[in-house]
């Protein structure tokens, strides 16, 4: 999932996704992309698990992953309780530290 996040134009899909279904023309216009180039870099955002398609005639239609940024947000709240613990298990080992003489 980061990887495919990690480039602006499939981030600005993302963004316009995040509002509603859209054709890829509808996609690719605002950001000026070529058809070809945005359906590759739909393709990895789908891969990614952060899109679905559907085709219907000739419009591929893509629509946001129910819950695929959830799995961001939970990962970084896990990484964020880690970094808190880290830093409470730092607080108390410098609290029970000696003090030097001459402070």
């Amino acid at each position: 999932m980061f990887q495919a996040l990690s480039d602006p134009h499939r981030r600005g899909m993302v963004e316009r996704l995040s509002r509603g279904p859209a054709s890829v023309k509808e996609l690719a216009g605002p950001i000026h992309l070529a058809l070809p180039s945005a359906l590759k870099h739909l393709k990895v955002l789908e891969e990614g698990g952060i899109v679905l398609s559907e085709k219907v005639g000739r419009v591929r239609t893509y629509r946001m992953q129910q819950d695929a940024l959830r799995l961001i947000g939970d990962w970084v709240r896990q990484r964020e309780t880690a970094l808190n613990q880290a830093f409470d298990r730092l607080a108390q080992a410098m609290a029970e530290l000696p003090e030097e003489e001459g402070q």
